[in-house]
């Protein structure tokens, strides 16, 4: 893999649309003819640089070490790498198995190398792109419409553009609130233990120019008691056939808060995420981190994501519609094709 620094001008000039109105979704990944080039989230906020990978197995590391994360945007870069293997005459079934292996949890990955491996295209990876980001504004605005004006609202991890390839989950639908001028201020928890809330979406956020503070996970839920927060937003990794889901550790402790203090928790979601081959949130694997992460001298464990039972759940937002409980039986039984 290379790494370069994004082109001049590809800052934060003002005058430029992608920092008017959020990353471009070629900006975020994107497939040349010699390579998968993606904008490294590890260098965020300090540096803009893009990252070239050559092969398959480049791109399923850059997935693995999290220089590309977010469930949808890694299912996108998945099937840009298999795309890539076929250009390249790699060995199909080593390029599908590396690129599944790399992150468990989120289904995205699984859904994009299935439908890419029928036709492992240029053509069809950038439409399975296109209709991801598609799926993300119609999300969005459907989300933004849950939430009253003057809303305080919370969020979870990194749920923006560079979680999703281009326009983005939770924070897409903050976004698309902002807009209709419904939101007053977004808290951001810092996300442990990689802070990507701190460091990724404080950053989208202050492109876009919406009002936000960042906090430590450890004080959202006494927020949410002194009745600062309005709603919490958050994204999902997989959600299960009964609404179950799984997200970023810290998503459970935050539903519990919600739950205790009578306020919304949406999950905003496309439908290449739902599994509905998994009953309940009891079957979804959950990745377990590198420990050294969390702690280089002391003993730790480090799962990077925990499951919201569904009852815990105010409403599932896809690009279909608002889902409520009985999930089991609003969700649609059928995932994006």
């Amino acid at each position: 893999m290379a790494s370069r620094r994004a082109q001049p001008g590809s800052g934060r000039d003002p005058e430029r649309t992608d920092v008017m109105h959020g990353l471009e979704p070629r900006r975020v990944v994107r497939l040349e003819d010699d390579a998968v080039v993606l904008l490294d989230q590890r260098r965020l906020p300090d540096e803009e640089v893009e990252l070239r990978c050559g092969s398959a197995s480049e791109v399923a590391d850059a997935i693995r070490t999290l220089a590309i994360r977010g469930a949808p945007a890694i299912g996108v870069a998945a099937a840009y790498g298999y795309a890539l293997a076929a250009r390249r005459g790699e060995d199909l079934d080593a390029a599908y198995d590396i690129l599944l292996a790399s992150r468990p949890t989120a289904v995205n990955l699984a859904w994009a190398l299935a439908e890419i491996r029928a036709e492992p295209t240029s053509a069809r990876a950038r439409e399975l792109h296109a209709r991801e980001v598609d799926r993300c504004r119609r999300m969005g605005e459907r989300a933004a419409a849950l939430l009253a004006p003057g809303s305080r609202v919370l969020t979870h991890c990194n749920t923006g553009a560079l979680a999703t390839g281009g326009y983005g989950t939770a924070l897409g639908a903050v976004r698309a609130a902002w807009e209709r001028g419904l939101v007053e201020h977004v808290w951001v928890d810092e996300t442990r233990p990689l802070l990507q809330g701190a460091r990724l979406t404080a950053w989208e956020l202050e492109t876009l120019g919406i009002p936000f503070s960042v906090v430590a996970d450890s004080a959202a839920a006494a927020l949410v008691a002194r009745g600062e927060v309005d709603a919490i937003l958050v994204g999902a990794d997989r959600i299960a056939a009964n609404g179950d889901t799984a997200n970023k550790v810290g998503t459970y402790a935050l539903a519990l808060a919600a739950d205790r203090d009578g306020i919304p928790l949406y999950v905003v979601a496309p439908t290449s995420t739902l599994d509905p081959a998994t009953p309940t949130g009891a079957g979804i694997p959950i990745e377990e981190r590198d420990p050294l992460e969390v702690s280089a001298r002391f003993p730790a464990r480090n799962p990077a994501f925990d499951v919201t039972p569904a009852a815990l759940v105010s409403a599932i937002v896809t690009e279909q519609g608002v889902h409520r409980p009985p999930f089991a039986q609003s969700l649609p039984s059928m995932v994006a094709a």
